[in-house]
């Protein structure tokens, strides 16, 4: 199959970027959408000319670096699947395909496809972690967990941190991946110490990122390869406003002594 690429072009964070034109041909369906890339990169790369930069690991919807806006949708037209997961049997003989990077000021281009998500690293620095010893494996597995926050703790521990969550939301909020990092350590029993510590420090770290606000429109939710519940940020929400609220009273109190 042959397929033309309006691909975006830029050379730093600095430069100038563009849309630029390639055509790919000779492309098998079974190729995914990376394995596609790198075909074009080879014949580039014959031709003396510049590789398309892009992030890319595992290429099995696990690392979350594959992140892209391919035809205006994060990760492409297929729902619940990464970019590296994105066979070219769904699109048709001939069709055109814009393939752009994640648009967020919190997400700086870097080149190319390329994007600093560095942002998602210092979230989850500012809270993102448990203290609670549990000790090896065995010792772990032997505490007690309710099924429900069992479940509920791995469907939020599913987000791969790839950012398409930002990439489609229109305020580019990271409410959907702070809520799931919050989320599946605040419903277990190891992560209640640091609940509401965990997250006033990472909504804050947040904002501070430059973020936009969530207004709950649900394309997040959509645009997770995972399928991660905006009723993640809703749990988030309530930790915050009580955690918010205690250290106002506690504040207070300790003002009247």
């Amino acid at each position: 199959m042959k397929v033309v690429l309006h691909v975006w072009r830029q050379a730093g964070p600095s430069a100038a970027g563009s849309l630029v034109d390639y055509e790919a041909n000779d492309i098998s369906p079974e190729m995914s959408f990376l394995e596609m890339l790198d075909v074009v990169n080879e014949r580039l790369i014959v031709r003396g000319e510049v590789p398309i930069a892009f992030d890319h690991d595992c290429r099995e919807g696990i690392c979350g670096s594959c992140g892209m806006m391919i035809n205006g949708a994060a990760h492409g037209p297929m729902k619940l699947t990464t970019a590296c997961q994105l066979h070219m049997r769904s699109f048709k003989d001939g069709d055109e395909i814009w393939i752009e990077p994640w648009r967020a000021k919190a997400f700086p281009v870097i080149k190319d496809l390329v994007v600093d998500r560095g942002a998602f690293d210092r979230i989850i620095q500012a809270g993102g972690f448990v203290s609670a010893p549990t000790g090896s494996a065995q010792d772990g597995n032997a505490i007690p967990i309710a099924k429900q926050a069992a479940d509920e703790a791995m469907d939020a521990a599913a987000c791969i941190g790839c950012g398409a969550c930002v990439a489609a939301c229109p305020n580019a909020s990271a409410s959907l991946f702070t809520a799931a990092k919050i989320t599946h350590l605040g419903d277990l029993p190891q992560g209640q110490p640091e609940r509401m510590r965990r997250a006033l420090a990472m909504v804050h770290q947040m904002d501070i990122e430059t973020f936009g606000s969530c207004t709950l429109f649900g394309e997040c939710q959509e645009a997770c390869p995972k399928g991660i519940s905006i009723d993640t940020i809703a749990r988030m929400n309530w930790d915050y406003l009580f955690a918010a609220a205690t250290e106002r009273q506690g504040a207070e109190v300790g003002g009247t002594g």
